[in-house]
């Protein structure tokens, strides 16, 4: 797959010259709503004989739109996790644009003029809910007027699952409840986050259960306050861990956020590895507990229902 990140206004030599169908979207998760329309596409090209290409932002639009902070923005998946995600998906050329204000205030007419026919697609392949300006003059339902017969539009209707739409707002619900299954049911793969593992204050050594802290982006969804069964991958190998994310009340109130990881059957100096986590099941919330004691004798039950998890 070949990446082309762009900044508007583009260059003409920036862009592969044969015609291609043209998938449009965000994509924030890849769920099963987003592979869904990226699959139609697939199915298109291959009959066609034609490259496969799509569409992305780097940011999302509400930064600019709506003016929010972007490290106030949360996302399912970061651009590298949705690299890896178009490639397994056989997405040909996959290109990046800069959600700049000047490309957000493209006109829709120019929009479809540089973005769409530009592009070269010969075929334009989005979800029902697709728009690229306001909505009341530029949906799905419009594109045909702006495509001027230049190429055709498919649309794909929406996904559902329990007679509920798939959408990147429903999962990030269901993160902030804890729902890790229907999660995992809603993108078509578990939940996973990265990061880098940092020193903490190694309070978990000491009680018999040592942590790796990981640093994760600002912008990262993470799932509700508690703790988890996970898998962390170190290097090219997985592991399975017990996931923190809360505040270690027990040791005093006003803590920073944390995500720890106890990890099974583990004893190596981990520091400044990259890694990333799964999150497959919530086991409870966080507890202030009344001392070690009671802290230790929970975290050992946490360790066995882990150690069983992985058995079944």
């Amino acid at each position: 797959m070949e990446i082309i990140k762009i900044r508007h206004p583009y260059h003409l030599e920036q862009i592969p010259k044969e015609e291609t169908v043209l998938v449009l979207g965000f994509f924030d998760g890849v769920h099963l709503g987003h592979q869904k329309v990226i699959e139609t596409g697939r199915t298109i090209a291959r009959k066609e004989g034609l490259k496969l290409a799509l569409m992305t932002f780097n940011q999302h639009p509400s930064i600019v739109f709506q003016k929010i902070n972007p490290s106030d923005v949360k996302y399912l998946t970061t651009l590298e996790q949705k690299e890896v995600k178009m490639a397994e998906l056989g997405v040909d050329y996959l290109y990046e644009i800069d959600f700049t204000s000047s490309f957000a205030h493209l006109a829709p007419q120019d929009f479809v003029d540089q973005y769409i026919v530009g592009l070269h697609a010969k075929y334009a392949v989005s979800g029902f809910d697709y728009t690229y300006g306001p909505k009341e003059i530029a949906d799905v339902a419009h594109l045909p007027e702006y495509a001027k017969g230049r190429f055709e539009v498919v649309t794909v209707p929406k996904e559902q699952e329990e007679g509920q739409k798939i959408s990147s707002t429903r999962i990030r619900s269901q993160l902030d409840a804890g729902n890790m299954e229907t999660v995992a049911k809603l993108l078509g793969y578990t939940y996973e986050i990265e990061g880098v593992v940092i020193h903490g204050d190694a309070r978990g050594r000491l009680l018999g259960f040592p942590t790796a802290n990981v640093k994760v982006k600002s912008t990262a969804h993470l799932p509700k306050v508690g703790v988890y069964i996970c898998e962390i991958k170190i290097g090219e190998s997985w592991y399975p861990a017990m996931g923190s994310i809360g505040h270690n009340d027990t040791f005093g109130e006003g803590r920073a956020l944390t995500v720890e990881l106890y990890i099974l059957d583990f004893d190596q100096d981990i520091y400044g590895e990259h890694v990333a986590v799964r999150w497959y099941h919530y086991i409870r919330d966080q507890i202030k507990f009344d001392g070690v004691n009671a802290l230790i004798e929970q975290l050992q039950a946490d360790e066995q229902a882990t150690a069983s998890y992985f058995e079944k």
